[in-house]
């Protein structure tokens, strides 16, 4: 019959056996080639020569290195030597537990005559038969030993034939739940707290079974489970109620939990062990003793059963009482049950008496989302993809869960203050549920500087180095308006892709073919205005910019660029934000939206009366001294060409510059128009991003261009329209309609069109669809690239130019820029949505090309 060997999945496996034993062949046979790892492969690498004796010691510390590399990246790795030394297999064990992974043993016990004999039929093996016997006899001295060596599994087969008669079964560990999807209910600490835990399972949709004396002994929903991080027991009234319906819930399939450090201390005091009755113990063994004997057996097995941690859904979600660094997800040790149940100190206590906790969440940039509790917090809050879900309710905070993976928090207040904690903590409800570490408008540098991440509900995970925070944060100390304006930056956008059409770099035919490709049949075709993105929040009225952003000089709203910057002075920015206020009370949107505020994205037009500089120094110089210069050079080049010279070509090329920097000329001067004041100044608001108590991302680009048209009726002098086509990209008669607008639009001079989802968000198979693709005009593309762009070889030099990490970037600070708007819409502190405005203007800091 044959035997099974169970391996687990991530493990060291370390076969041992003397010389000749057929370890290399049982490793091939039950192994893949590269995880398997020989001592004599080693030491062909580093001596050319796998007999080599004398290169042993640099081909064990060349394997050991391999099999610490293998481990750490999570592979099961198989140690192919004879190991029958304890120090050999010290070494091997020492290298498991620094990766926390258990190490096996697998011996191969096979009759000395057959090893010789074996030994003897392959010529690359110069030693006898005493050579077998001396490694035989360290073997049989070892054997009872391996388990005390630290081999959590030692697996011996005697002879040849049980040795072929196995097979090998890669075991999860017990906390490998991967393959557990959800959707879950994750609950924060109970301690005790049983009427607030049956509130908070009835708010989530669980039945609860009770037996004949009325006590909940399990709850089921029809479509979830529930997670407990720990902490079921001490401080509270009811630690046994608790006790019996988590147990049921655990016994029935409804619910998971791991150990929190109180249960670890409850089942050491149950069996009798030496411990300070401290910080609720107390309560719970009271309590327990008023228990049957049967029920304090069936929680001492219970408790006993806990793991450490669990990891689900593919990897995606960790559940562990005091949290969990990357490289303990999904190990087993001492060390990972130690991290799992007390979280890691400083070695300090504060001044309550109790540890200081080190920050591992602020350092934490795992995939995986961690959920766990054991430190108290006023309310959750998320840090780099960690979430702590102990809201003290045993103190008098609320008892919480967040639903997985839809990441919403269900919360309960508790009834009463049930226990006094050591460190001040707010107990009322209400402000439990709005309290936080520190003042909501207080902002601070360490938010901002660093690497981050922060986490969206759009691209899970967006990372900023710290360069860039770096220099993001020198703009906006130096440059922007008063940040309690500042709620929203707007993403780059992406052009479409290159064209194939000889004569252009854009076309329509890329915008629509990528929505389409993108399954998104309807879009907006909208004009894009040649002026500089502006974002406009304008205020019902002076007193409402006081409460809600603290201005202090009477303004009622504020007008910035990309950046961050004013456009205008105070007084005329006050000026501009005045009028566009009156616009939006005559058009009713404050009372339509009911709301004292809106957030507008608009484009300020001219172009020059922000980039009048850059007009200046940049294009006009340009355009001006290739005015000047080439017209006198056709001249010259005419004359000697009169002379019978050979410059037919160059005169023609030199003709073609004068006439591209004419046109060069013409292109820029478009977009430029004296200013006075506000006189000449337009605003073309497109999109109502936020207002009090909503984002409106989720609105069509139809909703949100009818308001804008309401703002060009109230002011038609400040507020510009914006002309629009929508398109049907499966209809050929509706993409040839747009394109041919398009082209009469850039004919006349316009810059060209912005192709966005007409549904506004979107997400498609690959996650959020790009908000908008820029297909930009031949003439105005001159601006871009210079005068002489469209000579055929400077386009076809063009047509190479990479937009892969254009379009990553805009999809990036659109994530960033809605989840701020979110969070705007939630009330969430200040200082949280400048996490994502500072994001925006820091991944701008990335190499890309500025042209695209």
């Amino acid at each position: 019959m044959t035997r099974e060997l169970a391996v687990p999945q991530l493990s060291l496996v370390v076969l041992i056996g003397v010389s000749g034993a057929g370890k290399s062949t049982f490793g091939r046979a039950h192994f893949r080639p590269t995880e398997v790892i020989s001592s004599d492969f080693c030491r062909g690498l580093v001596a050319d020569d796998e007999n080599d004796q004398a290169a042993t010691p640099a081909a064990f510390a060349l394997l050991h290195h391999i099999v610490g590399v293998r481990l750490a990246a999570g592979r099961l790795t198989v140690v192919d030597a004879t190991n029958v030394q304890p120090e050999a297999r010290k070494q091997l064990v020492e290298v498991a537990r620094a990766h926390d992974v258990l190490p096996v043993a697998i011996v191969l016990d096979v009759p000395d005559d057959v090893c010789v004999r074996r030994n003897a039929a392959r010529p690359d093996r110069g030693f006898g038969a005493d050579v077998v016997r001396r490694q035989r006899d360290q073997l049989r001295r070892g054997l009872k030993g391996l388990q005390r060596e630290g081999f959590r599994t030692v697996h011996t087969m005697r002879g040849v034939d049980e040795i072929a008669d196995v097979r090998i079964t890669r075991t999860r560990l017990f906390n490998d739940l991967r393959h557990e999807h959800g959707p879950f209910d994750v609950i924060g600490d109970i301690h005790g707290c049983r009427a607030e835990l049956e509130k908070l399972l009835d708010d989530l949709g669980y039945a609860i079974s009770r037996n004949a004396d009325g006590r909940a002994i399990d709850a089921h929903h029809p479509d979830r489970r529930a997670v407990f991080v720990g902490d079921l027991v001490d401080r509270g009234p009811d630690t046994p109620g608790v006790l019996r319906l988590v147990m049921g819930m655990v016994a029935a399939g409804a619910a998971f939990c791991v150990p929190g450090n109180h249960e670890n201390k409850l089942l050491r005091a149950m069996r009798g062990r030496n411990v300070q009755v401290t910080h609720g113990l107390a309560e719970s063994l009271a309590q327990l003793a008023a228990e049957t004997a049967e029920f304090r057996n069936d929680v001492e097995t219970f408790l006993d059963g806990l793991i450490s941690h669990y990891v689900f859904d593919d990897g995606e979600l960790v559940v562990s009482h005091a949290g969990l660094v990357e490289r303990y997800h999904g190990r087993a040790s001492g060390r990972v049950r130690e991290f799992c149940l007390y979280g890691q100190t400083t070695g300090e206590t504060d001044e309550y008496g109790l540890p200081v906790r080190y920050p591992w969440a602020q350092e934490y940039r795992g995939r995986a989302m961690v959920l766990y509790g054991h430190t108290p917090v006023p309310s959750p809050e998320w840090i780099n993809n960690t979430l702590c879900l102990d809201t003290g309710c045993v103190f008098g905070g609320r008892l919480t869960a967040l639903r997985y993976p839809e990441r919403e928090i269900v919360s309960v207040p508790a009834a009463e203050v049930y226990y006094a904690p050591a460190r001040p903590f707010v107990a009322n409800p209400d402000a439990a549920t709005n309290a936080a570490v520190r003042e909501p408008d207080v902002l601070d540098i360490t938010d901002v500087t660093g690497s981050r991440v922060v986490e969206t509900a759009y691209q899970k995970r967006i990372g900023v180095r710290a360069e860039n925070a770096a220099a993001a944060l020198e703009v906006m100390s130096r440059f922007a308006v008063d940040p309690r304006w500042l709620l929203y930056l707007p993403p780059t956008m992406s052009p479409v892709a290159t064209s194939t059409r000889p004569d252009l770099l854009e076309h329509p035919d890329q915008a629509f073919e990528a929505f389409r490709t993108d399954g998104v049949d309807q879009v907006v075709c909208e004009e894009k205005h040649m002026g500089s993105r502006a974002v406009a929040l304008v205020c019902r009225s002076a007193e409402v910019a006081a409460d809600r952003f603290g201005a202090t000089d009477g303004r009622v709203g504020e007008v910035w660029t990309r950046t961050g910057r004013a456009f205008f002075r105070p007084e005329l920015s006050g000026q501009l934000v005045d009028r566009l206020r009156v616009a939006a009370e005559t058009a009713g949107l404050f009372d339509e939206l009911d709301t004292p505020w809106l957030l507008l994205d608009a484009e300020l037009l001219p172009w020059s009366a922000k980039a009048e500089q850059l007009l200046r120094d940049q294009y006009a110089a340009v355009g001006a001294a290739a005015r000047s210069a080439l017209p006198a050079a056709v001249d010259v080049l005419s004359i000697a060409a009169s002379a019978g010279l050979d410059v037919a070509d160059l005169l023609e090329r030199t003709r073609a510059r004068a006439t591209n920097a004419e046109a060069f000329s013409a292109a820029y001067r478009r977009y430029c128009w004296p200013v006075d004041g506000l006189d000449g100044v337009r605003v073309a608001p497109f999109q109502v991003l936020a207002s009090e108590t909503a984002a409106h991302h989720t609105r069509p680009h139809r909703w949100h261009l009818e308001r804008a048209d309401r703002l060009v009726t109230a002011d038609p002098e400040l507020v510009a329209p914006t002309r629009r086509v929508f398109v049907d990209t499966t209809d050929t008669d509706s993409v040839a309609a747009a394109t041919e607008w398009w082209t009469q639009l850039t004919a006349a001079g316009g810059e060209g069109m912005v192709v966005k989802p007409a549904a506004n968000l979107v997400r498609g198979p690959k996650g959020v669809v790009q908000p908008g693709l820029k297909v930009r005009g031949r003439e105005y593309l001159r601006i871009i690239y210079g005068p002489d762009y469209t000579e055929p070889v400077n386009l076809d030099r063009l047509r190479a130019r990479g937009l892969g990490h254009k379009r990553s970037l805009a999809l990036r600070e659109y994530a960033l820029g809605l989840e701020g708007l979110d969070r705007v819409a939630r009330g969430e502190p200040l200082w949280r949505v400048h996490q994502c405005v500072f994001g925006v203007l820091a991944l701008e800091s990335e190499p890309v090309d500025p042209r695209l």
